[in-house]
């Protein structure tokens, strides 16, 4: 544990700094998610037909059950991650109204695009009650606990309806969050832990586990209490959210370091896939998930190396939540033009390749073309994009020449990656 004099130091240094390693990180829990969406035996779109590509049964299973707990892993990074990125970066004293402007803009243009894809190319054959997908449409239907509805149009949007509501209830819970004194934030990190677990076994012994659901063990009213349904995800967000205070009070262990965490994600990744279903979900890899946040990000602060932060991974991690987005209606809909058919080992992992490439690309003309766009024109009033060119404007008027200087060290600024 940090000494009282570096733990200091540490957290004037955090309140400046960076984090482009956690950007780059993002990428590979969009990854996990693409090869959990890759190797499914049952399509979340109706009919459900498998999405893996292999023939060989053998390869196919082992493609399958080897990425089965990737995309659960992924999503449970993104929620945490959302929690810290939002405490890092949050003013005190902003106006709620503003940061949930902010917020809503980040999300809603993309999602938008992609649900009028996903209907166009597959969804409304299928989806076609207004009840199915309205609810969609505002991302309000993962509180419907009718796979009909929870998983309409574009599954994986699912996770937005979480995320909408962390956004929600953040200017609410940073308040006493706050308040927490320093040496009580890792017993809070533990409760909210305790809080997963406790969402389990209610799913698991209180919610009625028939009839079975179309494509997983447990049944459907099961999978959308433990998993899908927004109020048992906010221990991650929370979690998140505690984790960045640990990290700018300084007080995150050295000895918690990247390799330790990444050897700690593969067991956790093991464990995932022994356990109960549903105990995968989240329970089994929200500690290593954790390490991997409050590591990396410690790492960033303290000036330490990564191979996370170059342009290619900053690059990547920029894109990832359209590429996350965007890779259902470019799996799903490219794998249903191809049938059932199922293929040799080469034209196998071509097909995954293409499904990747597809999926990139998409990702990428969201990001450039609809993502930033949208956040540059609209997470702003008018009103604050006048005051802010008007400061800017002063600041430059008032500013002395730059004088040279020799070896200059850059300088850190208060900038947070996207969640």
């Amino acid at each position: 544990m940090s000494t009282p004099a570096s733990a200091a130091a540490a957290a004037t240094s955090a309140k400046r700094a960076k984090l482009p390693s956690l950007t780059g990180l993002r990428f590979f829990a969009a990854l996990l998610v693409f090869f959990f969406h890759a190797s499914l035996t049952d399509s979340p779109i109706p009919p459900n037909a498998p999405i893996n590509p292999f023939a060989d049964t053998s390869i196919a299973d082992f493609f399958s059950t080897a990425f089965g707990k990737a995309g659960y892993m992924g999503v449970s990074f993104f929620f945490v991650l959302s929690g810290f990125v939002l405490a890092w970066a949050a003013k005190p004293g902003e106006k709620v109204t503003a940061f949930w402007r902010r917020r809503i803009m980040k999300i809603f243009p993309n999602h938008l695009v992609v649900f009028a894809a996903a209907m166009i190319l597959f969804a409304g054959a299928s989806v076609t009650s207004v009840g199915q997908w309205l609810p969609n449409l505002f991302l309000l239907h993962t509180f419907f606990p009718q796979p009909a509805i929870n998983l309409s149009v574009n599954p994986p949007t699912w996770s937005l309806g979480s995320e909408l509501l962390f956004y929600m209830l953040f200017p609410l819970l940073i308040v006493p969050i706050r308040k927490i004194a320093e040496k009580r934030l890792w017993l809070w990190s533990g409760l909210m832990v305790a809080g997963m677990v406790g969402v389990q076994l209610i799913a698991t012994y209180l919610v009625p586990a028939t009839p079975k659901s179309a494509i997983t063990p447990i049944s459907d009213l099961q999978f959308w209490f433990g998993y899908l349904f927004p109020p048992g995800r906010v221990f991650e967000f929370v979690l998140g959210i505690l984790l960045a205070r640990i990290v700018l009070a300084g007080r995150w262990p050295r000895a918690i370091g990247i390799a330790p965490s990444i050897a700690l994600a593969v067991i956790g990744y093991g464990a995932a896939l022994l356990v109960p279903f549903q105990y995968g979900f989240v329970v089994a890899t929200i500690i290593p998930v954790s390490a991997l946040i409050g590591s990396v990000a410690a790492a960033d602060v303290e000036g330490r190396p990564t191979r996370l932060r170059g342009r290619v991974m900053v690059w990547l991690g920029e894109v990832s939540f359209g590429f996350y987005l965007v890779q259902g209606v470019t799996i799903f809909y490219l794998r249903s033009l191809l049938g059932e058919n199922t293929y040799s080992v080469p034209v196998a992992l071509l097909t995954v390749a293409g499904f990747f490439a597809a999926s990139l690309l998409g990702g990428w003309l969201l990001y450039r073309f609809v993502e930033m766009p949208a956040m540059r024109r609209f997470s702003r009033s008018r009103k604050e994009l006048a005051a802010k060119t008007a400061t800017t404007a002063t600041a430059v008027q008032a500013a002395p020449a730059p004088v040279p200087a020799a070896d200059p060290e850059p300088a850190l600024t208060t900038t947070a990656p996207r969640a």
